[in-house]
């Protein structure tokens, strides 16, 4: 298993009690929780970044595509990572 680092965040207090009753219904700790979440985010935001970096390399080097085109690319992307992160998840 990686080694992890600890770090420290604020909540407010409704977002800890529901974070609370999580880990207790779930029967994981806050922690695990957090580094779910924070793990999620990252993966997420890091592919969303990387098509974003394409894009704009394509736009540089390629020809443009039409909007329709793009609204194809970006369903089958958002259904890839919800297949991923399904599969994560289960």
């Amino acid at each position: 298993m990686d080694a992890t680092t600890p770090i420290t965040t604020r909540l407010d207090a409704v977002t800890l009690e529901t974070l609370d009753r999580l880990a207790e219904r779930y029967d994981r700790s806050r922690s695990w929780l957090v580094a779910q979440a924070v793990r999620q985010f990252v993966e997420r935001e890091a592919e969303m970044l990387a098509i974003i970096e394409e894009g704009e390399r394509s736009a540089r080097e390629e020809p443009l595509i039409s909007h329709e085109e793009m609204k194809r690319l970006i369903a089958a992307k958002r259904a890839e990572l919800r297949s991923k992160r399904d599969k994560a998840a289960a």
